[in-house]
């Protein structure tokens, strides 16, 4: 939809003392960057908010009026400017991407630090390692989740729920411990007994079972399906293991 300065909007949201409603400052962001000039009303407090929305019929604030039409909260105004809607059930690989690219620029960067250089095997290393405890740490966010999809296609865990709790600081750990360098006789152990057995719980779930199954590899809380990330972090950390056991 096409728009020009000359439009205007109102706007009614929340600005109390105890509560600036992030939603209303997101509608109006969305509206000045549309073109509108936006006649911006606040609500400040429970009572000028209840009335509003029992005058109006309407359950939730913001609320947006254009030409005299009611278009109603955030996500009403995404949809009206034909952006894209937000469905928080989709899958999505966005967590995956965000996590691989940063690790990868975090490696880029302690490689020039140490050696002057992106361009080391050093580097390589390290995004893996680097990865591993990205990886871990949205899986430590809240374990009981984590442990809890994890059971859905993880061999181990399902024959011992534990496993499922120790997962994630198996990875940190190695992962730690191959950023350093150092003790390296407990780091390659744990990541090819962990890498391995999930590369094979993934591949059997997805390949031999069949099943759509949403992936724990970025916590207990994503919408990442399962398949060829979750397999590819499990390999990165079996050759990881391996590559530090043969250097």
């Amino acid at each position: 939809m096409v728009s020009d300065n000359r439009n205007r909007a109102v706007l009614y949201r929340m600005v109390m003392d105890d509560h600036l409603c992030p939603f209303g400052l997101k509608s109006k962001d969305l509206l000045e960057r549309e073109g509108y000039e936006v006649e911006d009303h606040h609500l400040t407090t429970r009572e000028q908010t209840d009335t509003f929305q029992e005058r109006h019929k309407v359950d939730t604030t913001p609320q947006t009026w254009i030409d005299g039409q009611l278009i109603g909260g955030y996500e009403d105004l995404r949809a009206y400017f034909g952006k894209e809607a937000k469905d928080g059930g989709e899958t999505s690989y966005t967590p995956v991407i965000a996590i691989f690219a940063l690790s990868l620029l975090m490696a880029l960067a302690m490689s020039w630090a140490a050696y002057g250089s992106i361009l080391t095997v050093r580097a390589a290393e390290w995004f893996i390692a680097a990865a591993m405890c990205l990886l871990a740490v949205q899986k430590l966010q809240d374990i009981e989740s984590f442990s809890t999809m994890f059971l859905n296609y993880d061999l181990l865990a399902q024959k011992w729920v534990r496993y499922g709790y120790i997962y994630p600081f198996g990875e940190a750990l190695a992962g730690v411990l191959m950023i350093a360098g150092a003790m390296l006789w407990l780091a390659v152990p744990v990541a090819l007994f962990i890498g391995s057995i999930g590369a094979v719980s993934v591949f059997k779930a997805v390949y031999v079972d069949k099943r759509e199954l949403k992936c724990a590899c970025v916590g207990g809380n994503s919408n990442v399906p399962l398949g060829f990330v979750s397999l590819t972090e499990n390999l990165m950390m079996v050759a990881m293991g391996l590559w530090m056991l043969i250097r």
